[in-house]
């Protein structure tokens, strides 16, 4: 979530220190800065109430004008550098707002730390046309995706928390009574956001829609079943994608079996060798959660069902690079009456 706040808290480099503070005063908002400018608006340096008490001691005047007391050394994102790691630092320090910067040091943006957990530079596409059969009657007259868990439905809880990580444009694939869905969604903009909307006339599988996609313009997507309860951490998600230098990865769950007798191995001659009593043994699953780069949707056939698995296959066939992120946090599909009442508990305790 991007503060709409920049275009207010801009202030000339010749205004003074009164004017400043007047400013910060009227906006009344917790660990505000001012960010100074010169005559063509471009950032000098910023400015805080502390600055500014900080200069009053050391014998400035409330007349004292904005370029004697500004930070030149203030912290900022340059536009385009998706730096996570850089922003924890900065949370670290107990700054809140943090100015995005382009290269003629323009002011792009303002990032507000308090709302924004970090910053994927991707377009997210939400599969939502699922008809939810094993969740009847619950889902008779209302689409899987806006049944609620606690007080939100589960389409709108994972859009709030996507756009907390600054993905602003949304792909949402509809199928069964998409209309509710994208009315109740609308254009995206109460998220701050733009969501574009894909009807499905005919099942696409788990990725096909993705085909149907218009105008993608970043380099990566994120794909996600809409009916996912998780707090993963999509920074780091985004993080080990960029950093392993894939093509694809798919988040995956644990899947513990065990066996309730002990487990011999023998050799050739059926001479035991070892026996391991009640073992467990550990798997991977699929989450439904991915991030691709925008290349691979040309291996997505037109007019077909298409599988995230069946595109999976195709990476590995084309020795391309396919990666498993294991969620380390909470992670539930929502596909059965089971699933949806452990949703409405774990709701009250899970950390999201």
């Amino acid at each position: 979530m991007i503060s709409n706040l920049k275009d207010k808290v801009l202030i000339g480099q010749q205004e003074q220190a009164r004017s400043a503070l007047q400013l910060l005063n009227d906006l009344a908002i917790p660990g505000l800065a001012l960010f100074v400018t010169d005559d063509k608006r471009k950032i000098v340096g910023s400015v805080t109430d502390g600055d500014i008490r900080r200069a009053l001691l050391a014998g400035a005047g409330m007349e004292t004008i904005l370029a004697e007391i500004a930070n030149k050394k203030f912290r900022f994102l340059s536009e385009g550098k998706n730096d996570n790691l850089l922003l924890e630092s900065f949370r670290k320090l107990n700054i809140r707002f943090v100015p995005v910067l382009n290269e003629e040091h323009f002011l792009t943006s303002l990032i507000d730390l308090e709302k924004v957990r970090g910053i994927l530079p991707v377009e997210a596409l939400l599969m939502a046309g699922g008809k939810g059969e094993r969740l009847r009657p619950l889902t008779e007259n209302l689409p899987k995706p806006l049944l609620k868990v606690g007080e939100m439905p589960i389409i709108e809880r994972n859009i709030e928390r996507l756009a907390s990580y600054s993905v602003q444009r949304f792909h949402i694939s509809l199928g069964y009574l998409g209309d509710k869905i994208e009315s109740f969604l609308g254009d995206g903009s109460k998220y701050h956001s733009k969501i574009d909307y894909i009807r499905e006339d005919v099942p696409m599988g788990t990725i096909g829609a993705l085909k149907l996609a218009k105008g993608i313009e970043k380099d990566v997507v994120l794909i996600m079943n809409s009916d996912l309860l998780t707090n993963i951490d999509f920074a780091d998600f985004y993080n080990y994608f960029e950093s392993s230098d894939a093509d694809m990865v798919m988040a995956t769950v644990p899947y513990h079996v065990d066996v309730p007798y002990a487990v011999i191995e023998t050799d050739d001659g059926q001479v035991v060798t070892s026996f391991t009593e009640k073992p467990r043994y550990t798997y991977y699953s699929n989450a439904g959660i991915y991030l691709l780069k925008k290349k691979l949707i040309d291996l997505i056939p037109d007019g077909q069902k298409f599988d995230a698995t069946d595109l999976m296959e195709l990476v590995i066939a084309k020795k391309l690079k396919l990666k498993s992120f294991p969620i380390v946090g909470y992670w539930l599909d929502i596909g059965r009456m089971e699933d949806y009442n452990k949703a409405q508990e774990d709701i009250k305790h899970i950390k999201f």
